[in-house]
């Protein structure tokens, strides 16, 4: 596979975004279409079309480990307890092996079962059984009449804001520590006493909204890293309706919508742009995404991009929590920093924290070292192909990066040469998409005003 704008520090790097563009060209002639499509809550379903090499040529293998790939990121980029694979018996029974307890994707049964709260299956049909798409997208965000509360969970900090008019009359930030805490009843006074002091800004509060990193269905928390030490038993107790339950001692009947942090980062940019067609991507702890559509929606899809493959080379490094490789967890978070770090050339104290880790780079990347700068190209390019292959799923004409990996003139490299990876080897793709990094004072006020937005007031 020859690349037009390298990887610097990872020769091996073959982008999926590739690997679908030579499946579609080497099965012109000897193809055959197939539908992958995941079903999620209330029937929600998401298809995605593409073509492999015709069942019994000799590319059994090689169309498993594609279509193997191309599935696995569907699930988790739109969620679902239900795989459906149309066109290939041959293909979907491997699919089906694939995911069962004990099976490659047993990490993901699991994951999912417990989001969605249903079996996992794979159901193997004909194209002409192939699903149709059903939307959840709802125009949800961008309501400002009235008297809100816009509430952000984060892990280190919480911030809440009373807006009234879509103008923010109050902010607060406050420290708390939720990942340590196996009480959930330290969550549930945290978030309550916040929702107060923003309701004691108004004359009334007419709705909620709160952003949140973690996943949730019809406003119930199913799996969050705020309730990390909190055991199962007390998060289907106590943690699963909390901010419903909070919401509820603010006054009855007040509408409430919770959302995932992604999905409200890439509201406040569509806001702040005035814009749709919105993919945000952060590069932190892990890598988180959220996406708005062409029409301005959220779409309810999971967006957990951490666990997406973009990097097709089975040699890639292995992501310790899924088991699986080439995932996004491993290129656009502190883990992609670290990863890199050996292969630049700089050694890393391991008795440092990750976080500690990244802060050295950025401290050599501060002081013009060029092998941090390497690793931030590196990066740069892994995104720029990436990109290309959430438009497989996505309709991006926006991508906004964010995130401590982002910050500084790191961010600046990475986002350069990102840029020329998709004016080199996409022109098609590079002149739709514009890529930002939104400063922290627009990005910090904007989340808690957009997460205030995200209920109608009916």
């Amino acid at each position: 596979m020859k690349l037009k704008v390298n990887a610097k520090l990872d020769p091996q790097f073959a982008p999926l975004s590739l690997v679908c563009r030579e499946m579609r060209e080497q099965t012109k002639e000897n193809g055959q279409d197939i539908v992958i499509a995941v079903e999620r809550n209330k029937g929600y379903t998401v298809t995605y079309k593409t073509r492999v090499f015709k069942d019994g040529t000799g590319h059994d293998e090689e169309n498993f480990n594609f279509v193997e790939r191309m599935a696995k990121a569907l699930l988790w980029v739109a969620g679902g307890y239900k795989i459906i694979i149309a066109g290939s018996d041959v293909i979907g029974n491997k699919i089906k092996e694939a995911y069962t307890d004990g099976g490659l994707r047993d990490f993901d049964v699991r994951f999912m079962e417990r989001v969605y709260e249903k079996p996992f299956e794979v159901i193997v049909c004909s194209l002409e059984d192939a699903p149709k798409d059903k939307s959840a997208a709802a125009p949800i965000g961008r309501h400002l009449e009235g008297c809100r509360i816009g509430f952000d969970a984060g892990g280190s900090d919480r911030k809440v804001s009373a807006v009234i008019d879509g103008e923010s009359v109050y902010s607060e930030e406050v420290v708390w520590f939720p990942k340590v805490n196996s009480d959930p009843e330290y969550h549930y006074q945290g978030i309550l006493e916040a929702m107060k002091t923003a309701a004691s800004h108004m004359p009334r509060v007419d709705a909620i909204g709160v952003s949140s990193a973690g996943v949730y269905v019809d406003n119930r928390i199913m799996v969050a890293s705020l309730f990390l030490k909190v055991n199962d038993e007390d998060f289907d107790k106590k943690v699963k309706n909390m901010y419903l339950d909070v919401a509820k001692e603010i006054g009855e009947n007040i509408p409430v919508e919770v959302a995932n942090d992604g999905d409200v980062t890439a509201l406040a940019g569509a806001m702040d742009l005035n814009d749709d067609s919105v993919l945000g991507v952060a590069m932190g702890t892990s890598e988180a995404g959220g996406y708005v559509d062409p029409q301005g929606n959220i779409t309810g899809w999971l967006n957990e991009l951490a666990f997406v493959p973009v990097d097709f080379c089975r040699d890639a490094m292995v992501d310790e929590w899924s088991g699986d490789y080439g995932c996004g967890v491993k290129y656009f978070s502190q883990d992609g920093v670290i990863k890199l770090a050996p292969y630049a050339g700089i050694e890393l104290d391991e008795n440092l924290s990750p976080a500690e880790k990244l802060k050295v780079v950025q401290g050599l990347m501060a002081n013009g070292d060029e092998r941090a700068a390497a690793i931030y190209d590196t990066i740069g390019a892994y995104f720029g192909y990436a990109i290309a292959f959430y438009t497989e799923f996505y309709d991006i004409k926006h991508v906004l990066i964010m995130g401590r990996v982002t910050s500084g003139n790191g961010g600046t490299i990475l986002l350069e040469r990102a840029q020329e990876v998709l004016d080199k080897e996409f022109p098609e793709l590079a002149k739709n998409i514009q890529l930002h990094i939104p400063d922290e004072s627009s990005r910090r006020v904007g989340q808690s005003v957009a997460a205030a937005s995200l209920p109608e007031i009916k």
